[in-house]
């Protein structure tokens, strides 16, 4: 039992020793930390000069004003299903993350065998004499344990972290484009909406005109040319009608598709619901906020970080790796007395210390394409940084002239609602031909519908202009641990 005991300290001893000295090499790195690249961009985006709250730190149920559509986003939020398969994504790479966490720990593993063999009448035990079957019973706890001297375990959990938060901005990604989607189809489909309403107008319109006409062709005012030409017009104004509803069954489908319902069920709409809220009083920000920001941005960083820790885990491939083995248990040739002890008990202490010399350039290869696969994630970071700056330039651009060209349709409408008005009395009069009254009437059709039209584009574009800048993924966020 003495004998026992003074092995094990020993046996602890130079595990000890082994795990300070590994210690102390632990802390040279082949591969330096991390560092963001350096980024030259703009002080602010062309063309905004107003400053305000910034526009992507809003949550869209403080941005968007319409009833309708929250429930609608809400409800794409929890049941979309390419957001779905992002979160599953989320919980996949926690998995990786979490076995990263535990690489430091040894590795323990508890056997028993039991083990019986006979050898043969030309072998050497039966030349001598000796007993020719032989068993053996062992029950053992072996533990085994890595130095981390080169950090390889080290960047190895910096790269499961890094592709845990790859895949959450991944996921944010797709949850800001979700919310601008939403947002645009439901704009899309009010519009339709309207479309349709101002085409069944016309169609009653000039129904109503060509029944005036032929009361006039009647009396002999007119000619049947006349007739003809307003039937034309009726018809033209039907024509739009089919084309509009099968529109807005194919956008009511979609959006219930980006909710995750089946095509066909009804989507609600808010009547004379204000579309956004604070639209005056936010701002895009500045460049530089991306980063913290778009999420897509965040997502190509930390694919870099990931590429970057994967850089000093292949190098450290080709330094030496000490491994510290313990094994201790019970071992017997008779199974009466494998459990007797201390006459059963063993243990053995052994250091592996193994440099890799020749591995047909496999290392070398390895740490020379992750250098390549950084220098790649590092280029895909700056273009998707320059990507979404291009993307914010163009929505603000966007935002503004779609608001000048509103302002200017709208006008249309009013003049050429009042030529059309204007058209018909006098030709009731007699001072205006009907060819006149088709005319203004066909033009004031077209306006109408131009005018939703732009209008549509207008709010598509401050959504777009939204999802561009990064917002749309706070709400209800649980923070991340990083």
């Amino acid at each position: 039992m003495k004998n026992h005991h003074q092995g094990m300290k020993r046996a602890f001893s130079l595990f000890t020793l082994a795990l300070l000295a590994t210690v102390g090499l632990s802390a040279c790195s082949p591969v330096k930390s991390y560092r963001r690249p350096d980024v030259q961009l703009p002080a602010t985006y062309p063309g905004q000069e107003k400053p305000g709250k910034e526009l992507a730190t809003v949550p869209y149920r403080e941005f968007f004003a319409d009833p309708a559509l929250l429930e609608l986003i809400d409800s794409a939020v929890a049941s979309n299903h390419d957001l779905l398969i992002a979160m599953k994504n989320i919980d996949y790479a926690s998995k990786s993350l979490n076995v990263a966490k535990l690489w430091f720990l040894p590795e323990a593993d508890l056997g028993a065998t039991s083990s019986y063999s006979k050898a043969s009448r030309n072998s050497y035990a039966a030349s001598t004499g000796q007993e020719r079957t032989s068993r053996s019973y062992t029950a053992a706890l072996s533990v085994s344990w890595e130095a981390d001297i080169w950090a390889k375990l080290r960047n190895s959990k910096k790269a499961a972290l890094a592709e845990y938060l790859r895949s959450t901005e991944a996921a944010r990604a797709v949850r800001t484009s979700l919310v601008s989607s939403v947002a645009q189809g439901y704009w899309n489909l009010r519009m339709l909406d309207r479309q349709i309403g101002i085409a069944r107008r016309n169609i009653a319109l000039a129904d109503t005109t060509l029944t005036m006409m032929r009361l006039q062709y009647d009396a002999g005012n007119v000619t049947s040319l006349a007739v003809d030409q307003q039937e034309s017009q009726l018809l033209t104004a039907k024509l739009v009608l089919p084309k509009l509803e099968a529109s807005r069954t194919a956008q009511e489908n979609a959006l219930s598709i980006l909710a995750g319902r089946m095509p066909g069920t009804p989507v609600k709409r808010s009547v004379g619901a204000k579309p956004v809220a604070m639209a005056d009083s936010l701002s895009a920000g500045v460049p530089l906020a991306l980063l913290r920001n778009r999420p897509d941005v965040r997502a190509a960083e930390a694919s870099l970080m990931q590429a970057h820790a994967l850089t000093g885990v292949n190098k450290a491939m080709m330094y030496p790796s000490l491994t510290v083995t313990a094994e201790g248990g019970l071992n017997a040739i008779e199974s009466s007395k494998w459990f007797s002890t201390p006459g059963s008990l063993f243990e053995s202490l052994v250091g592996n210390l193994v440099q890799p010399i020749f591995r047909h350039g496999q290392l070398r290869a390895q740490y020379e394409q992750s250098k390549i696969t950084r220098d790649q994630a590092e280029l895909i970071f700056r273009k998707t940084l320059l990507v979404a700056i291009g993307e914010v330039s163009n929505a603000l651009a966007q935002v503004e002239k779609t608001g000048e060209e509103e302002a200017l349709a709208a006008r249309r409408v009013v003049t050429l609602g009042k030529a059309a008005n204007n058209a018909r009395l006098l030709f009731n009069s007699g001072m205006a031909t009907y060819l006149e009254v088709i005319d203004a009437q066909r033009l004031l059709l077209s306006a109408e519908l131009e005018l939703a039209d732009v209008q549509r584009s207008h709010l598509a574009a401050i959504a777009d202009l939204y999802r561009a800048v990064g917002g749309g993924w706070r709400d209800g966020e649980a923070t991340v641990q990083r």
